[in-house]
């Protein structure tokens, strides 16, 4: 049961990042000339953080 509730927040998850990337396609450009770069870094801090809940829980994936 721990599994599939954990298998679910990470579907919830990933989802909620494909919303978000989603919208970043579709916003206009703000005139923050680093908001690119903060956007890429988050990116790889959550994708690591995923990784490391990964681990954590023994996921192969």
């Amino acid at each position: 049961m721990d599994a599939d509730r954990c298998t679910s927040a990470l579907a919830r998850i990933s989802a909620a990042a494909a919303r978000m990337e989603a919208a970043v396609a579709r916003a206009p450009h703000a005139s923050d000339p680093d908001l690119e770069q903060r956007h890429a870094a988050l990116k790889d801090a959550v994708a690591a953080t995923l990784g490391d809940l990964d681990a954590l829980i023994g996921d192969p994936a």
